[in-house]
């Protein structure tokens, strides 16, 4: 029995231990005049959907959840984040050239019809993220013809 007891203290001392291993968010910013959703390109509905299922990770406007303040769990939303930022960050759309935004757009497309996007452990922590086929199949046709309306205007 004691042995359980020394496991268990063990183990909660270590947890209140890695509480003060720093860790920095990555920051969010609530004015980004460059986004993807300011550009005109966006329609409600799909911005409606954008926002609930891939800003979080993809944007400058994370919604930080409790438990992104709690260690070991805040390195993997703080890793998760700094991530899909460095792949796609919707904050810095306008700032990109066309052939990244094109380039974007088609991995969007191919992401979400191999339902790799969101990633499913973030939908299950966060079902409101979690895509349905119609859900999908928007977002595919709003890439594909976003893509083809940037290729006219330029």
């Amino acid at each position: 029995m004691k042995t359980w007891q020394y496991l268990l203290g063990g183990l909660v001392v270590i947890g209140i231990a890695v509480q003060f291993v720093p860790n920095e968010l990555p920051p969010v910013q609530t004015s980004n005049p460059g986004d993807l959703i300011g550009s005109g390109i966006v329609e409600e509905p799909m911005a409606n959907i954008l926002k609930s299922a891939c800003y979080d990770c993809h944007s400058n406007e994370t919604n930080y959840p409790w438990y992104s303040h709690v260690a070991p769990v805040s390195w993997l939303v703080a890793k998760d984040t700094r991530e899909g930022r460095e792949e796609v960050n919707f904050s810095n759309w306008q700032d990109l050239e066309l052939l990244d935004q094109l380039a974007i757009l088609d991995d969007i497309s191919s992401e979400v019809s191999e339902e790799h996007m969101p990633m499913p452990i973030y939908t299950w922590i966060h079902p409101e993220a979690k895509l349905d086929e119609n859900q999908r199949q928007q977002i595919l046709t709003w890439a594909e013809t976003t893509m083809d309306r940037l290729v006219e205007e330029e």
